[in-house]
């Protein structure tokens, strides 16, 4: 009974995951239209990463300033830390402005 049961644990399991990975799997599927029959190309994922990278350094950058107002950070600390993170951020943009992304008004 109880081998019963295990393999009846590993089968469900596995139909689980199927189940779950098949959009995935159909996106990476040459030729397929994955989510709605739109194409993602390398361009538009590349937008996507760095529009993610973007926000993930605006957020940085606001830590980075609550630490110093916290007094986490020293004077001297926050400004090397706000000077590198700002400037892999310039980067971040600039990079977006090839590929032709505009920044947000809103944020």
């Amino acid at each position: 009974m109880g081998i019963l049961v295990a393999i009846l644990t590993v089968v469900l399991l596995g139909v689980v995951i199927l189940l779950v990975s098949a959009p995935l799997r159909a996106a990476r599927r040459p030729g397929a239209g994955g989510a709605g029959g739109v194409q993602i190309n390398e361009s538009t994922a590349d937008r996507v990463d760095l529009q993610a990278a973007r926000e993930a350094k605006y957020r940085e950058i606001r830590d980075a300033e609550l630490d110093y107002r916290t007094g986490k950070l020293s004077q001297e600390d926050y400004a090397l830390v706000d000077g590198t993170l700002r400037a892999e951020a310039v980067e971040i943009l600039d990079r977006l402005a090839v590929l032709g992304d505009e920044a947000p008004e809103d944020s």
